[in-house]
């Protein structure tokens, strides 16, 4: 049975769709059958694998109109990752789906008819607070949060945690936090380390050990469609990326990577 993972912040720009991708990229490389759901109306995950939101049918069919999400799944050019994609209707869905009795367990439902068909499943979230959004941690074993390494980096994330609570205490009991991702590093910048240490003095063993930095090829790869280890396998955000994918693993006991051979070293000039 496929683990599901809600990537969530309320807060937009903190690296959620990069993560999304990229981890279910390699996921995908590292031969774990992965599924990427997209549950943001900005499509972004979509458009981040090489597809056309405007031109493909999407979430919004599975949640409305109660088509099977197998009909709706996409193969992306690496062989072991899927995407349910997503589209600017999925805007209107929460409206339609407000007086609906079982409104926070729709992608629920819908995710159970697939769960025995992947090993991941990694649902990008969109940045807020909505109906969508509860679907997705209805639906999930857990969810990660991604922060930023900058000023504001623990504005919200408070109220992140509330709702998180309150889903675990009225709709997903087994819901748990699977961690806290630092994004967005600039070893340059004197405030990044101290967001870092800030946040990993607050969370403690909720922070990944792994740490995303600031590369251009991680922004360049959407641009062709491609996630980042299809793109730049030697690039930073590359080898970033793949760290934290068997971090992923290490956690869930998936591998038996020994602690010497966890992290691929990165080299400064990439």
């Amino acid at each position: 049975m496929g683990k599901i993972i809600a990537i969530a912040n309320q807060k937009g720009g903190v690296g959620k769709t990069t993560t999304a991708i990229n981890l279910g990229g390699c996921l995908g490389v590292l031969e774990y059958k992965t599924l990427i759901v997209d549950a943001d109306p900005q499509a972004n995950a979509t458009s981040g694998v090489g597809l056309d939101p405007k031109n493909t049918k999407n979430i919004y069919d599975c949640l409305i109109n109660e088509v099977h999400p197998k009909e709706l799944i996409v193969q992306t050019e690496n062989p072991n990752l899927d995407i349910l994609p997503s589209h600017i209707d999925l805007v209107g869905a929460e409206l339609e789906m407000i007086n609906l009795p079982n409104r926070e367990q729709m992608l629920k439902v819908a995710l159970e008819k697939i769960r025995n068909e992947y090993d991941f499943i990694i649902i990008d979230c969109s940045p807020s607070l909505g109906l969508i959004t509860v679907n997705a941690l209805s639906a999930a074993d857990s969810v990660m949060v991604p922060v930023q390494c900058e000023y504001f980096a623990l504005e919200g994330l408070g109220k992140l945690l509330n709702t998180i609570k309150i889903v675990q205490g009225r709709l997903n009991p087994q819901l748990e936090i699977e961690g806290i991702l630092l994004t967005m590093y600039d070893t340059r910048l004197r405030l990044a380390n101290q967001v870092v240490e800030e946040v990993k003095t607050h969370f403690q063993e909720l922070v990944f050990d792994t740490v995303i930095h600031r590369n251009t090829k991680l922004g360049e790869a959407p641009s062709f469609g491609e996630t980042i280890v299809m793109h730049d396998a030697a690039s930073k955000g590359s080898i970033n990326y793949l760290n934290f994918a068997r971090e992923i693993l290490q956690k869930n006991n998936l591998t038996k990577i020994g602690n010497d051979d966890k992290k691929i070293e990165i080299n400064d000039e990439l």
